[in-house]
């Protein structure tokens, strides 16, 4: 099987990014894009082609985020239409579905632009209803798609699927999908080829300035800018505001093989909770075989009990209805950033100058609202007024979601109770290899992993981002943080964001 224990992605392992310099010495630039993803790449060849110079910067390489984690679909929100006609009203929900249809048809655009192999495919979309009592809801989201006019049709069950009678479903037309990071690539090379630098292993650690220059302080060096994009998944550079209006969910994908032709190419998701979403891609190493990819099972960052029920939970629901599948090929998972009323944050960072930007908030559709984010960023840089400005606007206060946010906000503070706590284990004897767990010793925390080899690795559990004690992933290998979800490797080194600095190396007490 692959990706087991390093979560590697079937885009990961099909598409590596060629490896890019490291910021060296001091730069200077137009505009300085932090975070080498599709919201990145996008919104650095937007600028370029506008004429700006773009210095992209990441602290991986280009593709190594959440966008090589994606399952890389473009279809309607998860919010569906019909609530967000009911939230907001309905000339929001039109803004809304006139940025999916353009952010679908720019990404289309640059691939036949650039001439990008990355298996770009327009296909048909069904949403399935997951039981009896969510019939009404498939109506509802039908009857406001009508009204948005989009190309919609209520069906008596998935066409195609001999195997599965799903029931009525209502059908999206024209939606999309493809391999992300050989679009990045695509992308990568785009950038280049338009005069744009691209640093790999370049972490940003802060974002200083004013509103006329803003400097990016890395540990290569210092990059000043005019404006900055921090296209980072979650935002660094801001420690409080946006991250009270964000939670970070974990959500988990199988690969399983199936026979070329068995499936029609179609893009499937349910109304359930937790729910699921399908889609197909091609088999690298067999052209006789597609892969299945069935992703679902969300849940919070570091506040999961379940483990790897989870990828059982998965891999039973796709077999129960796609008995023809064979075996499980690739496994992984990826952070979802989920905003208190549904909507992303696209725009001017609230607690920066009117020069830094933020692409965040992407709520399972990260592919369509990075693109539609990156575009948005690229007119405001640009002074040009953008149609979706007002309603994307991070600093807006989510009045229609406040319900979600006061409860996302206690489930968050519930959290900092750990330090209160006595430590998961007694001594490190408890830890099994290939295992990690909290150890209280005296007024400290530690985060401790025992290696399969037997060695111990000790770490301050506080996360640097804002205290919270992290929580051991075994599935992942990593800390998590289960206040805003910052995700640390068993060296503490960080994998994902808010965090800047990874988790301090600590001594293990003294054995008794």
């Amino acid at each position: 099987m692959q990706g087991i224990g390093s979560s590697t992605s079937l885009w990961t392992a099909t598409a590596p990014a060629p490896p890019f310099p490291p910021l060296a010495g001091q730069a200077q630039t137009d505009v300085c894009v932090i975070g080498a993803g599709i919201a990145g790449l996008t919104a650095a060849y937007l600028l370029l082609r506008e004429g700006k110079q773009v210095i992209v910067i990441d602290a991986e390489d280009v593709g190594a985020g959440e966008t090589g984690r994606t399952t890389a679909h473009f279809f309607p929100p998860d919010e569906r239409y019909c609530e967000i006609q009911r939230r907001f009203g309905g000339h929001a929900a039109q803004q809304v579905a006139h940025s999916y249809r353009n952010a679908i048809a720019l990404v289309e655009a640059i691939v036949q632009r650039e001439q990008i192999a990355c298996a770009w495919q327009r296909l048909d979309g069904y949403l399935v209803a997951a039981a009896a009592a969510h019939l009404p809801l498939i109506e509802r989201e039908c009857q406001a798609a009508r009204q948005l006019d989009l190309d919609v049709e209520l069906l008596p069950r998935v066409p195609g699927l001999r195997q599965w009678d799903t029931g009525p479903c209502l059908r999206f037309a024209a939606q999309a999908q493809f391999h992300p990071l050989r679009y990045l690539n695509g992308l990568a090379d785009a950038i280049l080829r338009l005069g744009g630098r691209i640093h790999g292993a370049t972490r940003a650690h802060d974002i200083r300035g004013d509103s006329v220059w803003q400097s990016v302080a890395t540990a290569q060096g210092e990059i000043g800018a005019r404006a900055v994009v921090v296209a980072t998944n979650t935002p660094f550079n801001d420690r409080l505001v946006m991250h009270t209006k964000l939670a970070a969910y974990r959500s988990h994908v199988l690969g399983l093989r199936v026979a070329r032709q068995q499936l029609p190419s179609m893009l499937l998701w349910d109304t359930g909770d937790p729910y699921y979403y399908v889609r197909l891609a091609g088999d690298a190493t067999d052209t006789a075989y597609d892969v299945l990819i069935v992703g679902g099972q969300d849940h919070k960052v570091g506040q999961d009990a379940r483990g790897e029920a989870r990828y059982d939970a998965i891999e039973a629901w796709a077999r129960l209805r796609f008995p023809m599948v064979r075996e499980v090929v690739w496994r992984w998972s990826g952070t979802v950033m989920e905003p208190a009323d549904g909507l992303p944050y696209l725009g001017h960072n609230p607690m920066d100058g009117k020069n830094v930007f933020i692409i965040t908030g992407d709520s399972g559709n990260g592919m369509t609202h990075c693109t539609a984010g990156a575009m948005l960023v690229t007119d405001l840089i640009m002074e040009r007024p953008n149609p979706w400005a007002g309603l994307y606007e991070p600093a807006r206060t989510p009045l229609h979601g406040l319900g979600e946010l006061v409860l996302e906000q206690a489930n968050t503070m519930a959290q900092y109770a750990d330090w209160a706590r006595q430590g998961q284990v007694e001594s490190v004897a408890q830890i099994a290899p290939g295992q990690g767990a909290l150890l209280r010793d005296g007024v400290r925390l530690l985060a401790v992993h025992r290696t399969r080899q037997g060695g111990l690795l000790a770490l301050s559990a506080a996360c640097p981002h804002m205290g919270c004690a992290v929580h051991w992933n075994g599935q992942e290998q990593s800390w998590d943080c289960p206040c805003h979800g910052s995700r640390f490797g068993v060296d503490g080194k960080v994998l994902h964001g808010p965090a800047a600095t990874g988790l301090t190396p600590a001594a293990l007490p003294p054995t008794p």
